[in-house]
C-alpha cells in the first residue's frame, strides 16, 4: 500500500524517530514514511537502519539515517545542528528508545544497570528537549511524543530501574509540556500497551507473543499525536484511546 492510498497526513513532514531499527520505532519509521514524512531514522544498528531505508524507499518514501549510541550525548547536540542546517526545523520528535534493564529487587540492581537505563530511559530524553526544542518551535505545529508504560504507575515489585526511569520521564515530559503550553508546540506521551517487540518478550518470557498487539497495530496512535491538527497537549495517552 502506497502512502498516497493511506493518506498522506504528515505530507512535507520532517520527523524524527530514535530507536527506529526494530519494534516500535521502525513500524513508526515506516508509517510515518508511508504517510509523507521524510523521517530521520536514530538507531544505533546501521545494518537494521538500512533495511528500513530499502523498505522505506520501496514504499516510495525517503529518509535520513543516523547511525547513534545516543548515550553518547554530544551526538544528540550534533543530530540537532545537522537537522537545523538541512532542513531548518524539525516538525516531529518521537522519543521512542528505550531500556528494560533487569526485572530484580532494588537492593540488587547492578550500579552499571541503574545507570544505564536511567540514561537511556530519562537522560537521553532529557538532551532530545535541550536539543531540539528549538528546533520544534521553528515548525508551524511541532509535535513530540514520548513512549512511556504502564509500569511508570503501577508500581510493581522487581520492576526497579526501569519503572523509575519511566515515572521520571513522565513527570519530565509534562513539566516540558507546561513551558511550552503557549506555543505551537504540542508534547505528549503515548504507552502503546502490551506489544510484541523484544523488550516485552525480555520482560514476559513465558507469553505467547501471538496474543499481543504489532507495532503496526498501534503506529496509527503516534500518527494522531503527529499530525498538525492534534490538538492534544500535556497528556498520558495509551494506544487503545
Amino acid at each position: 500500500m502506497t502512502g498516497a492510498e493511506q493518506g498522506e497526513r504528515l505530507r512535507d513532514r520532517i520527523a524524527l524517530v530514535t530507536g527506529a531499527s526494530r519494534g516500535i520505532g521502525r513500524a513508526v519509521a515506516k508509517r510515518f514514511a508511508a504517510e509523507g514524512a521524510h523521517v530521520i531514522a536514530v538507531a544505533r544498528t546501521q545494518g537494521a537502519l538500512e533495511e528500513l531505508d530499502d523498505e522505506i524507499r520501496d514504499m516510495g518514501g525517503s529518509a535520513t539515517l543516523v547511525p547513534a549510541d545516543l548515550c553518547d550525548h554530544a551526538k544528540i547536540d550534533q543530530m540537532g545542528a545537522a537537522v537545523y542546517e538541512r532542513f531548518g526545523r524539525l516538525d516531529v520528535l518521537v522519543a521512542n528508545a528505550g531500556m528494560l534493564g533487569v526485572l530484580s529487587p532494588m537492593g540488587h540492581i547492578d550500579p552499571k544497570t541503574w545507570d544505564r537505563v536511567i540514561d537511556i530511559n530519562l537522560t537521553v530524553n532529557w538532551r532530545l528537549i535541550r536539543s531540539f526544542d528549538p528546533l520544534l518551535k521553528l515548525s508551524d505545529s511541532g509535535r513530540a511524543v514520548f513512549v512511556t508504560a504502564g509500569a511508570a504507575r503501577k508500581n510493581r515489585a522487581y520492576w526497579g530501574a526501569y519503572a523509575v526511569s519511566k515515572a521520571a520521564l513522565e513527570a519530565m515530559v509534562l513539566t516540558y509540556a507546561a513551558e511550552v503550553a503557549k506555543t505551537p508546540v504540542r508534547v505528549n506521551l503515548l504507552d502503546p500497551g502490551a506489544v510484541r517487540t523484544g523488550m516485552r518478550a525480555e520482560a514476559y518470557p513465558g507469553e505467547d507473543p501471538m496474543t499481543l498487539k504489532t507495532p503496526e497495530d498501534v503506529s496509527e496512535a503516534f500518527v494522531r499525536l503527529a499530525v498538525p491538527s492534534c490538538h492534544r497537549h500535556g497528556e498520558i495517552i495509551c494506544a487503545e484511546e
